[in-house]
């Protein structure tokens, strides 16, 4: 079916998942303040939450399968925006899991917490979906709002309320950079929709028009502070620091693939024809964020930290992807968001199970000799950073997400060598903390009189063992992740090269 977003029914239709979500999250929110606050009562949400999860994967996945396309519009329907919903909602669903169970260890009875991780899902769907500059931004809003409160909905903790208003304030500086970026952009071509951008800056040749050049340097600023990238990363080490665990795995997972997925739709659909403008500075940024996450990481002892600045790495890696400017480079990018979303939920799964509660942080020092007291759980934990790694057959997919990256980066039109070099050198960097966790875990005793760790309650159990089970099963057979991230990406780059035209540096000398 071919959606007519002139229309308002048939926009609405084109929708069907978002709405669903939303008005869900709507009823679940009176629910939660139907009832006094008490942590059976949140758990209850919690689970109605994780059913309408559930059920939006299943709108989307229906809506996928009939392959529906619509016309120019303020939303997109197409694979790109199919393949992002499924991993936002998949890390939202198990954010949920993992949120009923540690907000009872922690003590925090507020049901809200989980209606709060669906509004922000929404946001993020809808930026999924937008193809409007003003889309984008209530898109972003609708998810900020929404996580700064999160990032502080343990009131009891001064940690907490340091974050979220740290998180708030910044963020509502970079929102300001945004508007007036993308204020500018309306100014010198008329328009917020991506195609109506590209057509004009097109038409009129509009390559190094200051206008034009100053917003899209002003949306760069805004989005790179909600991907987290050097130098608009100072917020992040904070902000992890202080949230709940499972919010904290929730932003550098869906959060960012939500953002990525915006800032590739911008890039490719509006200032493709201003790519020599706009990749240098791109490019700077990317090295800057590989460089500055892998080594800051390395000194890091809090695992909520050294995470931190491990999802900061991983921003100039995908910013990789999208210098690249191809199917492919988009097919790759696809397939990071996943790998690196399930690993990232796994690993900050992992930090919940240890976790005692109370405002101490988990510390490396926490996993010392934990193979020998809990072997599945260290094993998971291998796992996952390995997977973040890229490392080979124990890392499972995360190697091939790496690996695609990299042939992406290689095959594109634009010189990204230097770059690929950075970001191989920055990899290797980056094994001195990941392996640091393994090392702790598998060849160190535990210290005498060391709190045990607690039992693992049946949803965390459940999303270790089906993010583990992700990891090592694509990792044997990437090609069924490889077909639905290029199915993903042919959309998004229907006038660029197909994977098949795309061929190394040396076949266009």
């Amino acid at each position: 079916m071919t959606f007519d977003l002139m229309v308002p029914g048939e926009l609405l239709a084109a929708l069907m998942p978002d709405i669903i979500l939303m008005v869900g999250a709507i009823a679940l929110m009176l629910w939660a303040a139907w009832k006094p606050e008490s942590l059976q009562h949140q758990r209850s949400v919690g689970i109605g939450s994780m059913v309408l999860v559930v059920i939006t994967i299943a709108a989307v996945l229906y809506m996928a399968a009939r392959g529906d396309t619509s016309t120019a519009g303020v939303i997109a329907v197409d694979p790109f925006r199919w393949a992002v919903d499924i991993v936002i909602l998949v890390a939202t669903l198990g954010t949920l899991a993992l949120s009923i169970e540690h907000n009872e260890r922690d003590g925090i009875p507020q049901a809200e917490m989980h209606v709060l991780v669906l509004l922000a899902a929404s946001g993020m769907m809808i930026l999924a979906a937008g193809r409007d500059l003003m889309i984008v931004f209530l898109g972003i809003e609708i998810m900020s709002v929404a996580t700064y409160v999160l990032a502080g909905l343990n009131r009891r903790s001064p940690r907490a309320a340091e974050a979220s208003l740290k998180y708030f304030l910044l963020g509502a500086f970079a929102t300001g950079f945004m508007l007036y970026g993308i204020a500018l952009i309306y100014g010198a071509t008329g328009t917020t929709q991506f195609t109506a951008i590209a057509v004009t800056v097109s038409s009129y040749s509009l390559f190094a028009d200051p206008m034009l050049l100053i917003g899209i340097g002003l949306l760069t600023i805004g989005l790179g502070f909600k991907v987290a990238a050097v130098p608009f990363h100072m917020w992040a080490p904070d902000v992890y620091d202080g949230a709940p665990i499972p919010i904290t795995g929730f932003m550098a997972a869906a959060v960012k693939a939500a953002a990525f997925a915006t800032i590739a739709r911008i890039w490719y659909e509006s200032f493709q024809h201003a790519l020599i403008s706009w990749a240098p500075v791109l490019w700077w940024i990317a090295a800057a964020t590989m460089i500055v996450g892998n080594l800051v990481a390395l000194a890091q002892q809090n695992l909520k930290r050294m995470l931190a600045y491990s999802s900061i790495a991983h921003t100039g890696y995908l910013l990789v992807a999208v210098l690249a400017n191809s199917q492919i480079a988009s097919a790759a990018l696809v397939f990071y968001l996943a790998a690196y979303s399930v690993a990232t939920l796994g690993a900050f799964a992992v930090l919940a199970s240890v976790h005692t509660g109370g405002e101490r942080q988990p510390m490396l020092s926490d996993l010392t000799g934990l193979w020998q007291t809990r072997p599945w759980l260290a094993a998971g934990m291998a796992v996952y950073v390995l997977a973040l790694l890229g490392f080979p057959i124990f890392g499972g997919v995360g190697f091939f997400a790496k690996w695609y990256l990299i042939r992406a980066a290689l095959t594109s039109v634009v010189a990204l060598t230097p770059l690929v070099v950075i970001l191989v050198l920055t990899s290797v960097v980056s094994a001195g903390y990941y392996l640091q966790v393994v090392r702790v875990m598998f060849m160190q005793a535990p210290a005498e009189g060391a709190t045990p760790v607690p039992a693992t309650g049946p949803f965390t159990r459940a999303v270790l063992v089906i993010t583990a089970v992700f990891i090592l099963g694509f990792g044997v057979l990437p090609s069924a992740l490889t077909g639905w991230s290029l199915k993903g990406a042919m959309e998004l780059h229907s006038d660029l090269p197909t994977l098949t035209d795309a061929r190394g540096p040396a076949s266009r000398q």
